[in-house]
């Protein structure tokens, strides 16, 4: 509470006082006028007659501000010093980093020997800032948004990773795609990894059987969005560009409240979902791709919403777009004089002909289908080609009869054949486990991380134990002895 001081008229003193001393101040006041008596002033408040007279002599000589604690902005007399603090914080800091203040007291307690309470240390802690109070660690608060009016306007988009056959097959993963303004699941599709291969399969057979939408609202997955762009290309994912190329906006949320939509459809499918496929008896990607259209139909019929506009807002394919064409990996790579190009550690190799011929240093597109397909392009037209793959494993040459010759070859073999050489391709190679074929497609079978060369073979390389004088004459060997 702020009073007025009224010592200096030209000038007003602006004091801040709390409730007991601004009321010590009225009673004061009365008593200096003769309103009240001394006794009167000892009962209102509570003091001894020494202390009143004491307060009232405070009064007539500073005013108010005589009035008020002496105390205020210092620091209290029980306060820990500067050296203690310092020691605790950086024991804290360096020793108990992410404990909390009463786990922390335990163990500086037991381990150092320093007792201090735990509101003293959680006081410390928040001042260093290694602790937050309750208020600041609360989540933050996501208000509710209205529906958009339209069917299609706004399509949300995310895969869920669950164990969906519980222990009757692998874990994978499910693409959703509900409708914002009726919460309508407008697709499902059953798939091993969220890839963009995946998405580029599930959104074109949504495009197919519902027509275009307005925009897609999605993650940050890197399919949707180059969390690493740079100035050397465009920023657009392989799958944002074809989305652009059929005019479909991509929108990605800043957190998974705001595609809450599509988030508690995920929960009620991980839930309503795996129990109906465990009535089915369905345990494997294609029987459960073949059994989501009927229950997202069953589905829709309990929970889709009607919107607030009738529209709908899909659009269909106009004649000169190609869907199959735009939802391709596309890459740009330079052929070089004798009609060649690179990809993927494979070398391409043009068929001679009269538009080839003319392409030598120039740029061509290489598209790499979802199920695996290659095209090479120039100006939208398919080139013919044939492969020549740098990590087909080569044969070995017949193996000398030499003991220690043979043994390295037999371990080199063997060495190929569990780990063959450089068979990673390139780091920034598209995921292909949705794609059913393809040169590029991952093997089914898996490669040992590490060799135990010493198991491989049986004759051994490493020198046996040293011979004394006495075991080389026993062998006949007595010209190697002394």
């Amino acid at each position: 509470m702020a009073i007025l001081g009224s010592e200096d008229v030209q000038a007003m003193t602006v004091l801040t006082m709390s409730a007991a001393e601004v009321s010590r101040y009225d009673t004061l006041m009365r008593l200096d006028r003769g309103e009240i008596r001394v006794a009167d002033a000892m009962a209102l408040l509570r003091l001894e007659r020494r202390q009143i007279y004491r307060l009232l002599e405070r009064l007539r000589q500073d005013g108010a501000a005589g009035l008020i604690s002496r105390k205020r902005g210092r620091p209290s007399n029980r306060r820990y010093g500067d050296a203690v603090r310092d020691q605790v914080v950086s024991l804290v800091r360096e020793q108990y980093s992410g404990f909390g203040p009463t786990l922390a007291r335990e163990y500086l307690a037991e381990r150092h020997g320093i007792r201090i309470s735990c509101e003293t240390l959680r006081q410390m802690m928040m001042a260093a800032g290694l602790w937050k109070d309750r208020a600041a660690r609360r989540p933050r608060p996501y208000q509710p948004r209205y529906r958009r009016d339209c069917r299609g306007e706004l399509i949300q988009v995310d895969g869920s990773k669950h164990w969906w056959f519980e222990d009757r097959g692998p874990q994978c993963t499910l693409l959703v795609y509900i409708d914002d303004a009726t919460s309508e699941l407008m697709h499902l599709e059953m798939v091993e990894s969220e890839s963009t291969f995946s998405y580029m399969r599930a959104t074109r057979s949504y495009i197919e059987r519902h027509g275009k939408p307005v925009a897609l609202y999605s993650d940050k997955h890197s399919a949707f969005r180059n969390n690493t762009a740079s100035a050397n290309g465009d920023g657009m994912t392989h799958l944002g560009r074809a989305l652009h190329a059929l005019n479909i906006e991509i929108i990605c949320a800043n957190s998974p409240q705001a595609k809450g939509r599509v988030e508690r459809a995920n929960g009620t499918l991980q839930d309503r979902l795996v129990k109906a496929m465990r009535l089915e008896g369905i345990s494997t990607i294609d029987e459960a791709n073949a059994f989501l259209p009927s229950y997202m139909a069953r589905h829709n019929r309990q929970f889709a919403r009607t919107p607030f506009d009738p529209r709908d807002l899909h659009r269909p394919l106009a004649p000169h777009e190609n869907i199959e064409a735009e939802m391709v990996w596309r890459e740009q790579r330079t052929v070089t004089a004798a009609l060649t190009l690179h990809y993927n550690k494979a070398l391409f190799i043009l068929e001679p002909n009269r538009t080839s011929q003319a392409l030598a240093r120039k740029r061509v597109e290489v598209c790499e289908y979802p199920d695996g397909r290659i095209e090479i392009r120039h100006d939208g037209q398919a080139l013919p080609y044939r492969v020549f793959d740098k990590m087909r494993r080569v044969n070995q040459a017949a193996v000398v009869d030499n003991k220690h010759l043979d043994a390295a070859l037999a371990m080199a073999r063997l060495l190929q054949e569990t780990a063959p050489h450089h068979r990673k391709r390139n780091n920034n190679e598209p995921a292909r486990t949705a794609q059913t074929g393809g040169m590029f497609a991952a093997s089914a079978v898996a490669t040992a991380s590490k060799v135990d060369r010493r198991t491989l073979c049986t004759p051994k390389l490493k020198r046996g134990p040293r011979l004394s004088e006495t075991e080389l004459v026993a062998r006949g060997l007595a010209e190697y002895a002394g």
